[in-house]
């Protein structure tokens, strides 16, 4: 007898996790926590499947997928837009647990994205400090929007719960920079990108733990990963504008904030932006 290839989609949410297998059409619910990741485990290395695909949750979907990859399965985290987008183009406009379960595994099925390495412990744990910053920051600038306008007793509040985000802002900068620094291929990866024009210790590492495909892609692919990339928009005789979307927000951001700064106040390297070539 042939194997028949299995694709499982699983739908993650905070209490529990629902799988789909296609195409026997079994379904079944654990609770995400230990004891149900191992049940979940134990109960796909029984099927072997071709492909498992998760939706990024926020973190919610790490724990099994750690579980599972470590376990030799074949796993995928896919964008939760793109699945959503492919269960409204299949006709599936209701949304429940087990129906996008099952919309993951025809997921799987028809558009078998490829399974990648998950990322070690360090860079793990580097990537959760860089995510820390990046809401203290968020408030930071919410307190500090709210210092106009405010009372004496108020403003004296706000400020000292901005000297406190700045504090820990700058331990968690503190500790980027001594782990970064005490690996040889971090830091050489860190000292590579800042010889780069506008280039600061904020970018680097944010381009090092949030785009780890850099220098493995090609600068169109790149392009497009990080939602910089001119996007057509043609029909028939119609050239349309071309526009940009998508991709990783934060890194998009980081790099803009960078240049607009290095530009600003570096007319050496604001001509050397312009003179890049830029045919896409």
């Amino acid at each position: 007898m042939v194997d028949v290839p299995c694709f499982v989609g699983i739908d993650v949410a905070k209490a529990q996790l629902d799988i789909a297998v296609r195409p026997s059409g079994e379904r079944w619910a654990v609770p995400n926590d230990a004891s149900g990741v191992v049940t979940l485990v134990e109960r796909l290395q029984a099927l072997h499947p071709t492909l498992i695909v998760l939706e990024a949750t926020g973190g919610l979907e790490r724990s099994a997928t750690a579980a599972l990859a470590t376990a030799g399965l074949p796993v995928v985290i896919v964008n939760p837009r793109q699945a959503r987008d492919f269960a409204r183009a299949t006709g599936q406009l209701a949304k429940t647990d087990a129906l996008d379960a099952r919309a993951l595994a025809h997921f799987a099925d028809v558009i078998r994205p490829t399974p990648r390495p998950l990322p070690d412990a360090q860079t793990q744990e580097l990537r959760a400090l860089l995510g820390r910053r990046q809401q203290l920051i968020g408030m930071r600038t919410a307190e500090q929007n709210r210092l106009a306008g405010t009372s004496e007793r108020l403003t004296q509040d706000i400020e000292a719960h901005i000297a406190w985000l700045n504090a820990r802002i700058a331990t968690l900068d503190d500790d980027l920079e001594t782990t970064l620094r005490a690996s040889p291929l971090w830091r050489e990866n860190d000292d590579l990108l800042q010889s780069v024009p506008g280039i600061g210790p904020v970018c680097a590492r944010t381009l090092l733990l949030e785009l780890p495909e850099l220098g493995t892609l090609t600068r169109q692919q790149i392009a497009a990963l990080v939602g910089v990339a001119p996007l057509n928009c043609d029909s028939g005789t119609l050239r349309g504008r071309r526009t940009m979307w998508g991709g990783r927000a934060h890194v998009r951001t980081v790099l803009s904030m960078g240049t607009l700064v290095a530009t600003r106040f570096n007319p050496q390297i604001k001509v050397f932006y312009q003179r890049l070539p830029l045919n896409f």
